[in-house]
């Protein structure tokens, strides 16, 4: 499943990140975000939603949360 069926403040893990986009790719990694992480829905939003990375929160868009396989 991906982020966009993910329930809010449920802890999953990142499976993988399905995008072409090697610019991408290096930014997400640049967050943490990347295949073994946790990652948490802090809260959903009309254009995407606010996750919880690490130490961080980060707000993404509905395609981007799209990408983010997770367990």
């Amino acid at each position: 499943m991906n982020l966009t069926a993910a329930e809010e403040g449920r802890e999953y893990i990142i499976r993988q990140i399905n995008t072409d986009d090697e610019e991408l790719d290096a930014f997400l990694f640049s967050l943490g975000c990347y295949s073994g992480e946790p990652i948490t829905v802090i809260s959903r939003r009309k254009s995407g939603c606010v996750v919880s990375i690490k130490d961080g929160r980060y707000s993404i868009d509905k395609y981007l949360a799209a990408a983010i396989i997770v367990d």
